[in-house]
């Protein structure tokens, strides 16, 4: 009777803290969509998509709102990271799960750790010193595009690392012993069998280092240039969206910074849809085949 009472209120605690998750979710959302609201209602949602520029103004007919440069540099930034993290977190995956030894697995694992918890701006100082004056030789001004893609990359590999290791250790043993058994080489187990197996898990890893790049703000500020305008090449510089929040929203007014909350808004639902979709591939790899 004690043990059934113990986990009703177990039960009842973690559907509260679930439920209060949600709300303060919604919470956010709701508040977005209100400070969002004066420029909504005084600026047509094409102007983003077709103003000459980007210059927000405290009066609506004053200002320009372009975000297509913003928009564009902040998904060009992002995806540049993913296509370069996620290879990279497989393969150091498979190092882990396949060819390392179990003593070097482990210490390997733990220095992937540390760099997961290493501070976004020790990122951005050590890119503004080191690697935009590397870049700027080669083509200036150095921050740029690639510079972004270059750090974001080094950041959100932990991410990709672990949560692709995660999804390789989660495949059945059975399925390594019967590899085993067969006489397939390490090679063919890891790169034709386990990565096969554990893709759901792995597409849910370059998700959520997506998600994380997106998000990322101060390593970006200070590599990246912060010129709104469309980038021509790698190497032009560009402005994201957390950029353009972090950096203008101690002095905005009005619709400009109602222009803010907007730029918010549209990273929040970008966010949430991916979210979403890692929700969907996760949910395929418990119930669907392996």
């Amino acid at each position: 009777m004690f043990r059934s009472t113990r986990d009703r209120f177990l039960s009842l605690t973690l559907h509260g803290l679930a439920a209060v998750s949600g709300l303060i979710v919604v919470l956010v959302l709701a508040f977005v969509l209100q400070e969002s609201s004066p420029v909504l209602s005084r600026v047509m949602l094409s102007r983003f998509l077709t103003d000459g520029s980007w210059h927000p103004a405290a009066d609506a007919a004053e200002g320009a709102f372009n975000l297509l440069p913003i928009v564009v540099g902040t998904l060009l930034s992002s995806a540049g990271a993913v296509v370069l993290a996620t290879p990279l977190g497989i393969l150091s995956a498979v190092f882990i799960q396949f060819y390392a030894p179990l003593h070097l697995a482990r210490w390997y694992r733990r220095m992937i750790e540390l760099l997961a918890g290493i501070p976004s701006v020790v990122f951005g100082l050590w890119g503004l010193v080191v690697l935009v004056p590397l870049i700027a030789r080669i083509h200036p001004p150095g921050q740029s595009l690639f510079t972004g893609i270059v750090i974001l990359t080094l950041m959100i590999l932990p991410t990709v690392a672990l949560l692709s290791n995660a999804a390789m250790a989660a495949v059945p043993r059975e399925i390594v012993s019967g590899c085993a058994a067969l006489g397939l080489s390490r090679r063919t187990t890891a790169f034709l069998i386990i990565i096969p197996a554990a893709k759901s898990g792995l597409t849910t890893a370059a998700i959520l280092g997506l998600v994380r790049a997106i998000g990322e703000t101060m390593a970006v500020v200070m590599v990246c240039g912060n010129v709104v305008r469309m980038p021509g090449s790698l190497f032009d510089p560009i402005r994201t969206l957390t950029s353009t929040i972090a950096l203008e929203m101690s002095y905005a007014r009005g619709v400009h910074r109602s222009s803010l909350f907007f730029c918010g808004l549209v990273l929040l639902l970008v966010v949430t849809g991916l979210i979403a979709v890692a929700e969907i591939v996760s949910r395929r790899q418990l119930h669907g085949p392996v």
